[in-house]
């Protein structure tokens, strides 16, 4: 191994000293070096900014949406909380709180905006959310029965500011005969604003319980649902169902599976695309080693016939060719490796300059963050770059067998 190390490196001083009577084996080199360079880049800072959307989903969007809801159809559920108190010594479930949620009109002025009205209860709501995190002015647990906290797109659409009154409309229907009866209007103070990033922010109006027990006619232990905090939101489904179960009450199952549950999947399967397409692009770059290393062998067979002649064996000839594609693969892992990390721990910076710069962010209003995440998992390097090896080896394979090839009587004697 130490000889064929040593006619490895010769072999590379080499061509460099003949770069310039024949350049294009050494350019075709280079070039495989360089596609394994940006291919292990470009994978590693993809999935990190991948990683960094699946961390975002789970700590940021999963601990202000609901985990999981049982939602009442039809007649609101009583006894909300003895339940509640059932629901929190179920395996699995680390909070518990009621709502009631009915959707309606925001009105300043002569504004209008739909929104999703939900009375919590300021005292078990931080058991279930992480809402609190995300609000500018009163929190929910401070929130009395005279105020509203509204999401900061509906602020910004109706031109309101904090301790402005605002009108909720909540629509009426008359059970007996299905017609629709004139709104309840309700006047309350803006008391906090939401400036989460995504579609909470358009549509989340919060306001106290007793509040929508109230405007609804219903007595302090009606509500029309009941909402849970898991402690593994991947296995949020499994839990509901289970769970559900001890609920006596006619109830709808929901998670975020549904709700949020496309976001996930196409998380994955962009994280499968990028494998797959920067996988091809490394192998692409390795077949670049397969050609520089047969044009090497070629180049280099009167040299490989002179060690045969000396006595080098087979192995010591394979291992020499090698050595030498593995050189190529080395430094362009090394070097994409370097390049990967350094953007990857950069990439929310400079992807926040770029926008500033642009004077526009093309995730803000998009999706449920409006900055560039990015978390590097080192599992994901050595993944990387041990697929980048495996496919340099197999690339070197044939070139390096063919130059055990070599006849030294052909090559000599021309």
């Amino acid at each position: 191994m130490l000889l064929s190390a040593f006619l490895s490196r010769r072999f590379r001083a080499q061509s460099g000293a003949k770069e310039a009577q024949n350049g294009f084996v050494t350019f075709i080199a280079k070039a495989s070096t360089i596609g394994i360079l940006l291919g292990v880049a470009v994978l590693i800072v993809a999935l990190s900014v991948i990683n960094g959307f699946e961390q975002q989903l789970v700590h940021r969007l999963l601990s202000v949406v609901p985990q999981v809801e049982y939602v009442a159809p039809s007649r609101p559920i009583e006894q909300w909380p003895a339940k509640v108190e059932n629901l929190q010594k179920q395996a699995g479930v680390t909070g518990a709180a009621p709502f009631i949620s009915v959707n309606g009109m925001a009105q300043y002025k002569s504004g209008l905006k739909a929104v999703e009205i939900r009375g919590v209860s300021p005292e078990l709501e931080k058991n279930v959310s992480s809402i609190n995190q995300f609000i500018q002015g009163k929190l929910i647990s401070q929130m009395s029965t005279e105020e509203v906290i509204l999401g900061s797109q509906i602020v910004d659409q109706l031109s309101l500011q904090q301790g402005d009154s605002v009108t909720l409309l909540i629509p009426q229907v008359n059970q007996t005969s299905n017609d629709i009866l004139a709104p309840k209007r309700v006047t309350l103070t803006l008391a906090g604003i939401v400036k989460m990033g995504g579609p909470i922010d358009s549509s989340a109006a919060f306001i106290h319980l007793e509040k929508a027990q109230s405007l609804l006619g219903y007595n302090e232990q009606h509500v029309t649902g009941l909402r849970l905090k898991v402690n593994d939101v991947f296995y949020a489904h499994q839990i509901a169902l289970r769970v559900g179960q001890t609920i006596p009450d006619y109830v709808y199952i929901s998670s975020w599976f549904r709700t949020q549950g496309s976001l996930y999947q196409d998380i994955q399967m962009v994280r499968t695309i990028v494998y797959i397409v920067v996988f091809l692009i490394i192998a692409v770059a390795s077949f670049n080693i397969v050609s520089s290393l047969v044009m090497e062998v070629r180049e280099k067979q009167s040299n490989i016939a002179i060690l045969k002649t000396m006595g080098a064996k087979d192995s010591t000839i394979l291992a020499t060719f090698v050595m030498q594609g593995l050189t190529q693969a080395f430094v362009g892992v090394v070097l994409g490796s370097l390049i990967g990390i350094l953007l990857a721990l950069n990439i929310s910076s400079l992807f926040t300059w770029l926008s500033q710069l642009a004077g526009a962010n093309p995730l803000e209003g998009v999706y449920f963050i409006e900055f560039l995440p990015s978390k590097l998992v080192w599992q994901d390097i050595i993944v990387t770059v041990i697929v980048t090896f495996a496919l340099a080896v197999l690339a070197t394979i044939y070139p390096a067998w063919q130059a055990t090839r070599v006849d030294p009587a052909k090559v000599l004697g021309n």
